[in-house]
C-alpha cells in the first residue's frame, strides 16, 4: 500500500494470517497438518473474501494542504486489478471526518450487504469536508467545491480505477454532507447519475440566532457564509434554490429526514419534495420516525446504499 495509507479491519473481518491462526503455529511444525492448513487458505470460498478500507491523504493546492481521505474497496478490487468500478462518494456530517463510514459501523453492513449479494461492486469514497458543508466559502478563503471537481475526484478516480463517466459516479451524505451531495448534484448534474440524502441541512429561511455573531451556530455557519451569513450568499448556494432551476434530467433522486429532526430539517425535506414535485421531477423521499442522530443514519443509509447500487 501506498506510504502513510492504513489497512483498517472492523471486528469480524478477515485479519493477518498471523493475527487469526497464531494459536495453530506450534501445529504447523507437523507437516500433514501444514499441508491442510494451506490447502484451506488456497481453497478459501470466494464468499469468505473481504474488502478493505484505505486511508490517506491527498495534497491540494487549491487548498494549500493535504485533505484526509478514506476509501471502501470490494474484495474484488484487490482480486482483479484491470477491472473499473462505480464510485459512489459519501460527505459526513459537521464534526465528523473521513473515517465516518469506518467508525459508524457501515462498512461492516456494507461488507455483510455484498457478501449475500444485495448490493453490486462499487467504491465509496469519504473525504474530510471540515465544516465547509462542501462548498466555496464566501470570502473565497476555503474553495472546498473546486477542490473536489478540479483536485479530489480526478485523484481518486485515477488512483483507484474508477470507471468514468456519469452513470458510474454517485454522491450521497448525512446532515451537513446531505446539504453538500445535494448541491453538488444540482449545481453540476452533468457528473453525476444519482444523488441521496439522509436529514440534510436544509433551511428556508434562516432563522434568527444568524444575526447574532456570539452565537455558535452563526459562527459556524460564518465560516461558509460570512458573519452575519450573507442571505444572497446563502439562497444562491442551498440545493432548495438550486432545485428550482437545475436541469435534473436523468438525475435519480433519493432524500429523507426524521419527522422529530432537532434542528427542523424536517421542514426543508419537505420544501425539497414541494419542489421536485411541482416541477414533476421524480424522486424518491421519505419522512420516518426519528431525529437527527446516530442511530436514525445507520437506520436509513442502508436504503441509499441499496439504491445507488440498483442505478449503477
Amino acid at each position: 500500500m501506498p506510504e502513510g495509507s492504513q489497512r483498517i479491519v472492523p471486528p469480524g473481518r478477515h485479519a493477518s494470517l498471523a493475527t487469526r491462526h497464531s494459536p495453530l503455529a506450534t501445529s504447523l511444525r507437523h507437516p500433514f497438518l501444514y499441508l491442510l492448513f494451506c490447502l484451506y487458505f488456497l481453497y478459501t470460498p470466494p464468499s469468505l473474501a473481504s474488502g478493505r478500507v484505505e486511508c490517506n491523504a491527498v495534497p491540494s493546492k487549491i487548498l494549500a494542504r493535504s485533505v484526509p481521505y478514506c476509501i471502501v474497496l470490494p474484495a474484488s478490487f484487490d482480486a482483479d486489478k484491470t477491472k473499473h468500478f462505480p464510485i459512489l462518494y459519501e460527505l459526513h456530517g459537521l464534526g465528523d471526518n473521513e473515517q465516518f463510514f469506518v467508525h459508524s459501523g457501515l462498512w461492516n453492513l456494507l461488507e455483510d450487504e455484498r457478501e449475500h449479494g444485495e448490493l453490486k461492486d462499487f467504491l465509496v469514497g469519504t473525504p474530510a469536508g471540515d465544516a465547509s458543508f462542501y462548498i466555496n466559502s464566501k470570502d473565497g478563503t476555503v474553495r472546498y467545491e473546486d477542490f473536489l471537481l478540479q483536485e479530489f475526484f480526478p485523484f481518486i478516480e485515477k488512483k483507484y480505477r474508477a470507471s468514468p463517466g456519469r452513470t458510474n459516479r454517485a454522491i450521497s451524505g448525512v446532515s451537513m454532507g446531505g446539504y453538500g451531495a445535494l448541491h453538488l448534484a444540482f449545481r453540476h448534474p452533468q457528473l453525476f447519475s444519482s444523488v441521496s440524502a439522509h436529514s440534510a441541512a436544509l433551511i428556508e429561511k434562516l432563522p434568527a440566532f444568524v444575526n447574532a455573531p456570539q452565537s455558535p451556530r452563526s459562527r459556524i455557519l460564518g465560516a461558509v457564509f460570512g458573519v452575519p451569513p450573507d442571505i444572497a450568499f446563502w439562497n444562491a448556494n442551498t440545493p432548495l434554490t438550486l432545485a428550482r432551476s437545475a436541469n435534473l434530467s436523468g438525475l435519480k433522486i433519493y432524500f429523507d429526514c426524521g419527522d422529530q429532526d432537532d434542528y427542523g430539517f424536517d421542514a426543508g425535506a419537505n420544501a425539497l419534495d414541494k419542489i421536485l414535485t411541482a416541477r414533476k421531477i421524480a424522486h424518491e423521499f421519505h419522512i420516518y420516525p426519528g431525529r437527527h442522530d446516530a442511530g436514525y443514519f445507520a437506520a436509513h443509509i442502508p436504503a441509499s446504499l441499496a439504491f445507488h447500487s440498483r442505478i449503477f
